[in-house]
Order: C-alpha cells, then structure tokens, then sequence
C-alpha cells in the first residue's frame, strides 16, 4: 500500500497540536510526539502523530531477527516503544520477577494508518487508503479541552528507611568494585481513574519537554514530559546524549537560578557520573560504528528545562553497512544513564535491589521514518497508567556513585518528579 501525502498551511501551532493531539486520541493505538519549540539542529519535527495500525510488530522466537524483518519490511513510518526488559532478549542471563501492574508488552511497533507531521506552519497528512481532506477537516474542528485532572494520592512502593538501607548496600558494593554507577529507581503509585488526554495537557504545560510523548495503546498509557534523546539516526550518522547530572531551578530568583546552573557545571561528583556514561555509550556505539568514529562532540553541556538543569553530553558515530536498526538496538540498549557501569553488573544489581518491573520507564519510544532514519527517547519523567485496573504510577531514579550521599539522591529523585505531582496537587508520601 502507498501512503498519499497531503499539506495544509496552519495559522496557530499552538492550537493545532491540541487538535492533533485530541484527534489521535480517538484511536485505540496512537502515539503523539511535541518538542514544545526546543530550537536545535537535531529535531527533525516539531511534532509528530501516528493513529491506528495498518501493521504490527509481533515478534517471533528469534526477536532481532523478527525485528529486523519488519523493519525491512514495511518501509514507512514506524512508531511503537521497547521496554526496560528488552534487556533479557539482549543478556539471556538477565530476567525479571519484580510486579508489573501497568503491563506494557515488551515491544510494540506499528506502521500507522495516519501521520500528521507539524513541521513549523504547515500540517502533512500522510494517509493509507483514507480521505485526506475529510482528515484534516476533522482535525481542525476538534474543541481544544481544558478539563483538569483529579487529585492522586501517591504511596512509596519502598519507604524512607528501605530506600536508605538498599542505599548503603549498593555503595558496599561500589566499594568492593562490583560496579562504578549504579542508576537505583523506586515506584510511587495509586489507584485511581483518570483522565489521561487531561493529565498529558497538564504536565506538558507545567514541563514542556523536547521529547515530551502521548502514547496510547489501548488501555495503557505514557504521558511523558522526557527530556532525554536515546538515539537518533539521521543518513549514516548515529547520535546519543546522555543525561547524567541535576541541578534544581530557581524561576523566583534568575541569582540563584544561574548559580545553580553554574555549581551544576563545576561539579566534581555530576562530571564523574557524566564522564562514566559517557564511556559506556561510547563502548557501545563502537560495536555498530566504523573504527576510530565514535566522537564526543560536547561533553558536560548544560542545558535548562523547566524545572530542573541538566548535564548533557552528546557522543557520534558513523555506522557500519551492516548496522541495521536491530543491530544498533542490540549494541546499545538499555541506554546506559538508566543503568549504570559495567552494564551488566548493574542490571544484575538493579535486578536484586529495585521492587518494580521499569516497564517501558527507562525503556524508549520513538518513530522510524521511510527512509529508514529514526529517533528514540528515553522514557523518565512520566507517568504510567493501566485504565482497566485504574493502577497509576510514576517512578523516579538517581545515579549512585562512592561520592554520593543518600538524603541528597533521594531528594534528587524528588525534585524530578515535582512536575508530575503539580499534575495531580498531590505530596509523595514518604
């Protein structure tokens, strides 16, 4: 099947996201991407929206090479995520017993029946056998909702104490030199109905992200305000940057706002854990990219987010002929700022200490263009939902290292999560 493209010219950006986006909704898959007009060279779209499926990824025994075959296969647009777990496809020694109560599968691509591409003051509709016009007038005579979203109490999946002794524990074993960084995250849960189209609205306006995704697949759903990219191919160029270093801001005070920002990039223990990730990434892109092409071409930027500072490094390389997306899945994934290093080791770790399946947090959702380019985020600063079960979660996480102290992370995995209670009025408990 062709997909038929069609442009319509838009006069409020603005206004035609929260079209798209309450469009797509109707769809039992859709999957809704906003960069929130973050001005960078490597955003290919300022926003994306995939509906329905005409295609969907079921993986067979052998999943990379089921993978590779419907890549291959379906040359068109692809959205759909992994999860966490993917990671026991990759180390067969790997599994995971933990509870899952928001339940997304594995993997999940699709090859959508419609995509709406935002790219500045022009709408693209690309359709497969559908009427483009009927489309977009449906579109922009969707009502822009400004509902509000119910209060959720949270609840601590592992309590102050517990967090502090599995704290004490990894850094034994960051002694003994079973690992270097280790990335520890905890649950905070309730159960509760809510609107989810209502929530994503109100988190993308308390922390416009530039990966900020909408993403429903049938009862399940990630609203998620990520500021991260996981990897991005763009031609024969591969691209990851890592985050691994935060500081709070201070919107009352642009003094105070700046001098964290400034003691963020000062700061030996955020370099440390920064420098580590880096390494590790960089180990991984030389498994799928040619000798002596693995660069960093920025390390230890800072870039400012709504909420919080950031500690950016980005690292590239020049694939290999043979590196196909499966190939490059395989070499790089989970993403090492949500493990830690050695990789392994540390996913054994997180294994033992951590009480809840990640699921598709700190896993990755993205979209894979015809032309066989792609982009990934990582999946943090969200918010997960199973509708059946009314289950709704959020899960939070901070690097460990032999320099770091235990009150300062667990307030660190706090402050990240502060735009996610603002969505909900709600105090964590503790």
């Amino acid at each position: 099947m062709i997909r038929v493209y069609h442009t319509y010219k838009v006069n409020d950006t603005k206004k035609i996201k929260q079209q798209m986006l309450n469009w797509s909704d109707q769809f039992n898959i859709c999957c809704f991407l906003d960069n929130h007009n973050y001005a960078s060279p490597l955003h290919s779209y300022e926003c994306l929206a995939a509906a329905g499926a005409s295609a969907i990824f079921e993986p067979a025994e052998d999943f990379f090479s089921s993978l590779s075959s419907f890549v291959s296969l379906h040359n068109d647009w692809i959205f759909g995520h992994f999860n966490y777990d993917l990671k026991n496809y990759i180390e067969p020694a790997l599994s995971s017993t933990h509870i899952d109560n928001i339940q997304f599968p594995e993997a999940f691509l699709f090859v959508p029946t419609v995509v709406l591409q935002l790219v500045k003051n022009h709408l693209i509709i690309g359709v497969i056998d559908a009427n483009v016009a009927d489309i977009f007038e449906e579109i922009i005579n969707q009502p822009v909702d400004n509902t509000g979203v119910q209060a959720v109490k949270f609840m601590p999946r592992i309590s102050k104490e517990e967090y502090l002794q599995k704290f004490l524990k990894l850094k034994e074993h960051i002694r003994l030199g079973d690992c270097y960084v280790i990335n520890f995250c905890q649950e905070f849960y309730g159960k509760q109905k809510i609107n989810p189209l209502a929530g994503y609205r109100q988190l993308s306006a308390i922390s416009p992200n530039p990966f900020s995704a909408y993403y429903k697949l049938f009862d399940k759903y990630l609203l998620s305000a990520s500021p991260e990219r996981y990897l991005k191919k763009e031609e024969n160029t591969i691209i990851s940057q890592p985050i691994k270093g935060t500081a709070a801001r201070d919107l009352t005070n642009k003094v105070k706002d700046e001098l964290n920002k400034w003691q963020l990039s000062q700061s030996a223990k955020e370099r440390s854990e920064n420098v580590m990730v880096v390494d590790l990434v960089r180990n991984d892109l030389s498994k799928v990219c040619g000798q002596g092409t693995v660069e960093v071409d920025e390390l230890f930027g800072i870039y400012s987010y709504p909420n919080v500072h950031q500690m950016v490094s980005t690292i590239q390389g020049e694939l290999l002929p043979e590196s196909d997306f499966s190939a490059i899945l395989k070499a790089t994934f989970p993403m090492g700022s949500m493990t830690g290093a050695p990789k392994r080791k540390v996913m054994q770790l997180i294994e033992e200490y951590e009480q809840t399946k990640r699921g598709i947090y700190s896993g990755t959702l993205g979209y894979i263009t015809p032309l066989g380019n792609f982009d990934f985020n990582v999946v943090i600063r969200s918010i997960l939902y199973n509708q059946s079960s009314q289950y709704i979660s959020y899960l939070v996480g901070s690097a460990i290292t032999a320099n770091s102290e235990w009150e300062k992370e667990y307030e660190e995995c706090l402050l990240k999560a502060s735009a996610i209670l603002k969505v909900f009025l709600a105090k964590t408990a503790q």
